[in-house]
């Protein structure tokens, strides 16, 4: 049997589109979570000749996108899905200072792995990944920037276009989504070609191993709504920068 993640995004299960696109999932108070240790004060790390840290970003064995030093004593992964207005709130608000004064430090470095919180996740992911590895992260702070644009051509296409999309098969509805909300023509505005963004998002393999990813990650890290912060292993329970930036203060970057 498919995982239920897996089952959500290639089924497409009815998402109503005035009710929930926006919607970031679960965020569970409750979800085991643990103090995170106090460490003492790390040195800044110069990056290599010619370039920042924010420059250097390289993937993972687990699938995520690492920007900056990558042996930073202060270790940020952020569990992240295009279509979460909460992750798109963070990108605004914590991402510009995260990115130059911590990562740019060389003290603290930054994991994105994309989320698939609900089909729009799918064509989203496949696209900002349809480049080369270091264009991903920028890719997605520029698509959580334009996101409203894409609640917007969703509520325009209307439920008929969108019902029509979740009856075709995967490859036709991937390209469909991605069509009528305007990703197609975003991403293609930000160099992916019209004919390998065709390609990307029609790649079913690929889109069911995003989705086996997201299962494994609400398994082994008690992902139940986005964005999920971990610092240094630590499920830190909290969701907004203001929240967070003392924490990674607290783990050594001051």
């Amino acid at each position: 049997m498919k995982p239920a993640v897996t089952r959500l995004a290639l089924g497409l299960a009815a998402l109503p589109l005035a009710l929930g696109l926006a919607a970031c999932g679960k965020k569970d108070a409750a979800a085991p979570t643990g103090e995170i240790a106090e460490g003492a004060p790390v040195a800044a790390v110069a990056p290599p000749a010619g370039k920042t840290w924010s420059d250097v970003i390289v993937t993972t064995p687990e699938g995520g996108y690492l920007m900056g030093n990558p042996n930073a004593p202060i270790k940020l992964l952020e569990f992240g899905a295009l279509s979460c207005s909460h992750c798109a709130a963070f990108s605004k608000e914590g991402f510009p200072k995260l990115r130059d004064e911590y990562v740019n430090s060389g003290k603290v470095s930054y994991e994105l792995r994309l989320f698939m919180l609900n089909a729009l996740d799918i064509p989203a992911a496949l696209l900002a990944t349809c480049g080369s590895p270091e264009a991903v992260i920028p890719l997605s702070e520029q698509f959580w920037d334009w996101q409203p644009n894409m609640f917007a051509n969703l509520q325009k296409a209307g439920d008929a276009a969108y019902k029509d999309a979740a009856a075709s098969p995967p490859a036709q509805r991937f390209t469909k989504i991605a069509t009528m909300s305007g990703m197609t023509e975003f991403f293609n505005a930000r160099g992916i070609a019209a004919d390998k963004a065709s390609t990307c998002v029609t790649d079913t393999a690929k889109a069911t191993a995003l989705a086996n990813a997201t299962d494994k990650a609400s398994q082994d890290y008690d992902v139940t709504g986005t964005p999920t912060f971990i610092l240094n292993g630590t499920k830190t329970g909290v969701a907004t920068w203001d929240a967070l930036e003392p924490m990674i203060k607290k783990a050594g970057a001051r």
